[in-house]
């Protein structure tokens, strides 16, 4: 039913803290309307736009080291996650994937999460140093996740919609891989709405990809009868957890979602996604995007 043309992504003894590492500017950042800021940890880190600021000191401080830009697209999945955090340390594959699962490291994650990170690994432009630890990494990330997430405007939102703040995080991350552009998750967050109110199943391509653990516009009859929980296609409801990391964009879409009774849609060609409630004119957008579909093949 979401089908859509692909977007490049880049996949691409105890030591110090980072906050014993960076002291805390001085100065008062100045928020733009677009950045939404967060002084962390001495560092400006401008978590909408992904773009880092560097390090303010003052006139008497000594220079410390420059932290590096790790960045953390939206849309990332738990996975990709674990993987740059790896290269971004310089540790050997699968060492943060232990890390964030390890029950001593015990990341301040909701209990309705059940350990898992997903979703909670919020995406940004965090500082890495050369003392970094992939637990203080993570706990970074859930933290920031957990302000972001725990506001009062989000906790009314959920409650508006029925819903808890963890199941509006697991409809922000399919909001987040579904929509084309930033101006259609408010219209792919109503779809998913009106189909969770009115008890149909979601049918959505991305908790597909998140099962089989690829991406792609191409999904078979085959793969809807795929047996998983996050089989939207043969299971109603949401899946279990989130299918990757959301930004506050999806997440605002969940809880401010836009009017409209759609019911379906599709992305018949870059930046041309249509929404209806009518279910034949939706077969005729979706026999274009195959059509479409096949002359790029071609």
């Amino acid at each position: 039913m979401t089908y859509r043309p692909p977007s490049p992504y880049a996949p691409s003894r105890r030591r110090p803290s980072l906050r014993t590492r960076l002291r805390p500017s001085r100065r008062r950042p100045r928020l733009t309307r677009r950045g939404r800021l967060a002084l962390v940890l001495g560092v400006l880190v401008a978590v909408a736009a992904g773009v880092t600021l560097p390090l303010l000191l003052t006139r008497d401080e000594s220079p410390v080291e420059q932290p590096r830009a790790f960045l953390v697209p939206e849309g990332w999945r738990a996975g990709q996650v674990y993987t740059a955090v790896d290269r971004a340390l310089g540790l050997s594959r699968g060492t943060a994937r232990t890390t964030a699962t390890a029950s001593a490291t015990a990341l301040p994650l909701p209990a309705a999460a059940g350990g898992n990170p997903e979703g909670y690994l919020f995406p940004a432009t965090y500082p890495v140093l050369d003392a970094t630890t992939p637990e203080e990494l993570l706990r970074f990330m859930v933290d920031t996740a957990g302000k972001r997430f725990g506001t009062a405007r989000i906790a009314e939102g959920a409650r508006a919609h029925g819903m808890s703040v963890y199941e509006t995080v697991i409809a922000a991350s399919i909001v987040q891989a579904e929509a084309d552009n930033p101006e259609d998750m408010a219209k792919v967050a109503r779809v998913v709405h009106n189909r969770l109110a009115r008890g149909m199943a979601l049918q959505m391509d991305s908790t597909l990809n998140y099962a089989l653990g690829r991406s792609t516009v191409d999904t078979s009859r085959e793969d809807t009868r795929l047996r998983s929980p996050y089989n939207t296609y043969a299971r109603k409801g949401l899946p279990p957890t989130p299918i990757g990391n959301p930004g506050d964009q999806a997440m605002d879409a969940v809880v401010r979602p836009a009017d409209g009774d759609w019911l379906y849609f599709v992305t018949v060609a870059p930046g041309d996604t249509r929404f209806t409630a009518d279910y034949a004119v939706h077969r005729a957008n979706v026999a274009e995007f195959n059509a479409n579909r096949g002359a790029e093949k071609g």
